[in-house]
């Protein structure tokens, strides 16, 4: 019987703007999203009844039934079988986790999009690997046509951040949206740019976890650093490849028990 092989990449949440907050409780966001090139791995065995079986460096409390997105993605497709999650990804970190799982659930079983939003607000941008503006709660997603590819790296310390919590400690709901955005003609001019954006949930999440100050401060020496979503990952921009890879290894000497990772991050399609 074959077996299907996916990915589902690092969310990376390079801006942040909360921009207002309905009636109903949910904030509104404007973000600029980019996907990198570290994730969890997936592989589906079609059969008679679904299974979910998860392993990984991350898979303690990751629950392996209806309770997991990627079980009730796969209910969303029609599909049933067995589904091997391999959780490379600490999950609370803010970088996607169990969303880009869903929607690599989705895209890889020819899955409804309609289906996306109902399985968490961060899935539909997930869908697509391509850098994206995400609005509303998540459901407004336009492709940023000129976003170039980052070399970066991600620090965790280990802290698990619950998201409602830093969105209750956040005291200003109505922001400023993101700046608009322009052509970008170069990678000086992109990061010049996004370092005039921001990430709103940084503060509120530096006051539930001050360990996130201490990666912050390991990224220093990046072209920028700021967190991603709300955290407790956070992000260095660096200029090359090679750069990416010596703050990786000097971070992960210094802190061997942090999750440390150099990767990069998809660019937009150039026509």
């Amino acid at each position: 019987m074959t077996t299907a092989e996916g990915f589902a990449p690092a969310k990376l949440n390079l801006t942040l703007h909360v921009t207002g907050q309905r009636p109903d409780g949910y904030h509104l966001l404007d973000s600029l999203v980019v996907f990198a090139d570290v994730g969890d791995r997936l592989w589906y065995r079609p059969g008679p009844e679904m299974q979910l079986e998860v392993t990984g460096p991350f898979a303690l409390g990751v629950p392996g039934d209806a309770r997991n997105l990627v079980w009730r993605a796969a209910q969303a497709c029609g599909w049933t079988g067995h589904i091997h999650l391999e959780k490379n990804l600490p999950h609370g970190a803010g970088i996607g986790g169990g969303s880009s799982d869903a929607a690599a659930v989705l895209r890889d079983l020819a899955g409804p999009v309609s289906a996306a939003l109902d399985l968490g607000a961060d899935v539909p941008v997930c869908l697509s690997g391509a850098p994206q503006r995400m609005q509303g709660i998540g459901e407004i997603v336009n492709v940023a046509p000129t976003v170039p590819r980052l070399d970066l790296v991600l620090v965790n310390p280990g802290d698990h951040v619950p998201t409602p919590r830093v969105f209750t400690a956040l005291a200003q709901k109505v922001n400023a949206q993101m700046d608009d955005m322009p052509v970008f003609e170069d990678r000086a001019g992109f990061v010049e740019w996004l370092a005039a954006q921001r990430n709103d949930l940084q503060a509120p999440a530096l006051s539930c976890a001050p360990q996130i100050a201490t990666a912050l401060q390991a990224l220093e020496g990046a072209d920028l650093v700021r967190m991603s979503g709300s955290g407790a990952t956070c992000f260095g921009v660096f200029p090359d490849r090679q750069a990416a890879q010596a703050a990786a290894m000097r971070i992960a000497q210094a802190h061997p028990q942090w999750w440390v990772r150099a990767c990069q991050s998809a660019g937009a399609a150039r026509g």
